[in-house]
Order: structure tokens, then C-alpha cells, then sequence
């Protein structure tokens, strides 16, 4: 069981995150989406404040490079998914950020010259399929392509930056945690998200690009405690420390289940049904994951 280890805690995060959609589209009726990225990040922050003096103590020059350029990565899928969420339906934004699936071994191809395997291949194909099962509408399986290609609006746009970012944020996690401590790592991550939210937030409202607003509320209180402690730096940690045992590409697939439990969240919370193509959906994703592990122990 302990082999599977880092795949259980990766998985772990992926429910987390998967619940956060939900959340998160109900906190922005009473907050901003950057003013939202600054306060979640920054508690966050403050959480891990009281060991950033032992963390630095033994810091070196690749690992605050490193959680620097983590951190920036951090900030852009982050904000530019939270953003989209404004502008754009939930079936879209499910699938055009599931498409971080087909962009991760391309880009770990490209910057680590690791081609994924044959078994990977296979699995990220049927990840993907299973997405396209999961955002398909009860009557039709081309129905999330029709609704795309109709009125791709610029909330599509920006999530479709955010899943090209968590691609590039995989695998230079992938590269700079095999060099580094994961604890500089995680604090840097964090804290620049938080400090660079604060920062767009403010020249945003001064561009008049986005107006902030915040009514405080019991609703915005547990979205902000919910993604600030178990969705940020409980996930932050156990990504950056474990992601290194798998290829950015199974840990791509292992993610692309997050709109699986954003789903069954959203039944079970908000009620929203799942259509009959969406309960195929899951057993895909489940083999495409199933069959990269069978590939990776032979």
C-alpha cells in the first residue's frame, strides 16, 4: 500500500479541490474574484508564518528561484480560474480546464524530454473522454463542443489560460521539487500568490478592470477558511511533496477527477443533476488512470 502512497494523498487533493468549485462559485456573490485569490492566500499564509523563520534559515538560491517561479505559476491558474468562473458556464469551465490533460505531456515532452509512455498515452486518452462524457449535457455527447464553439466569451478564454498554466506548473513542480525542500517551496508558493493577489486586485480596481467588493457573510467565512487551510497549504504540501514519485502526466490524470467530485458535490450540495453520460464518464477516467499505473509497474 505504502507504493501507492503518493497516487492516495494526490487523489486526496483532487477530492479537496473538487468540492472548492462549488464553494468557491458561491463565495464570489459576496467577494471579488482577485480580492478572494488575496485573502485565501494570505490567511494561508499567516497559517504558515510561524515556521517561515526555520524554513529560511536553510534556504538556498535554487529553491527561492524555484518557489518563486512556483509561486507566479500559482497566482496566474489560480486567479485566471477564478475569474473565468464569472464569465463563463460550469460546463465549459470543467472541460476547457480538464484540457490541462492533453497540454502537460506536451509540455514535459518539451522541457524535461520525457515523452509519456504508451500506457500514459492511453490513459490520458480515456481522462480526456471521460471529460467529455462527465460536460456532456443528458441528450448528446457533442453537446459541450456545440456550446463552446457557439460563445467562447472570455471567461472561456481565461480558463483555458489557467489549464495551459497548471500544465506548465505540473511539470516545473515535477523538475524543481527533486532539487529543493518541499517546505521553502510551499511557503513561497503561497505567499506570492497571496502577495501578487493583493497587488492585481488593487491595480485592477485603479484600471477599473475589476471592482472590489466584500460582504462579509457566514457563506464567505467557511469558503475562505475551507481554501485557505485544507484547499491551500494541507494541498500546496502534499503536492509539492509527493508529486515528484509520479510523471506530471499520471498526476495530470489523476487530477483531471476533480470535475468527477466537483460534480457529485454539486448534487449533493446544490442538487444539479448528473446526466447519463456523465455517470460513464467516471468509470472512464477510472481506467485511464487504472491502466497508466498497470503500465508504470510493468
Amino acid at each position: 500500500m505504502k507504493k501507492y502512497l503518493p497516487e492516495t494523498l494526490l487523489m486526496l487533493n483532487t477530492i479537496i479541490w473538487g468540492a472548492t468549485f462549488v464553494i468557491i462559485k458561491s463565495a464570489l456573490t459576496d467577494i471579488s474574484p482577485l480580492l478572494f485569490i488575496s485573502v485565501r492566500f494570505l490567511f494561508a499564509t499567516i497559517i504558515l508564518f510561524p515556521f517561515a523563520f526555520k524554513i529560511f534559515r536553510t534556504i538556498n538560491k535554487e529553491a527561492f528561484w524555484g518557489g518563486l517561479l512556483l509561486g507566479l505559476l500559482y497566482f496566474i491558474g489560480f486567479s485566471t480560474q477564478t475569474i473565468g468562473l464569472n464569465y463563463t458556464t460550469a460546463t465549459k469551465s470543467a472541460f476547457i480546464t480538464g484540457t490541462f490533460i492533453i497540454f502537460t505531456p506536451l509540455f514535459q515532452t518539451l522541457i524535461e524530454r520525457k515523452p509519456p509512455s504508451r500506457g500514459v498515452t492511453i490513459g490520458v486518452v480515456l481522462a480526456v473522454l471521460g471529460l467529455v462524457f462527465l460536460t456532456s449535457k443528458g441528450d448528446s455527447l457533442l453537446s459541450v463542443f456545440t456550446e463552446i464553439n457557439e460563445s467562447f466569451n472570455i471567461g472561456d478564454f481565461f480558463t483555458l489560460i489557467c489549464a495551459i498554466v497548471f500544465s506548465l506548473y505540473l511539470v516545473y513542480l515535477d523538475i524543481i521539487s527533486k532539487k529543493s525542500d518541499y517546505k521553502p517551496l510551499v511557503f513561497l508558493q503561497i505567499s506570492v500568490t497571496g502577495v501578487c493577489g493583493i497587488l492585481f486586485s488593487l491595480l485592477f480596481t485603479v484600471w477599473e478592470v475589476e471592482k472590489i467588493h466584500f460582504n462579509f457573510s457566514s457563506n464567505l467565512l467557511f469558503a475562505i477558511l475551507y481554501t485557505s487551510v485544507l484547499a491551500t497549504v494541507i494541498t500546496t504540501t502534499i503536492q509539492t511533496m509527493y508529486q515528484k514519485f509520479v510523471t506530471p502526466s499520471v498526476a495530470g490524470i489523476i487530477l483531471s477527477f476533480e470535475p468527477i467530485f466537483a460534480a457529485l458535490f454539486a448534487f449533493f450540495m446544490l442538487n444539479e443533476k448528473i446526466s447519463n453520460f456523465g455517470l460513464i464518464g467516471c468509470p472512464l477516467n477510472f481506467c485511464g488512470l487504472l491502466i497508466s499505473e498497470i503500465y508504470k509497474k510493468k
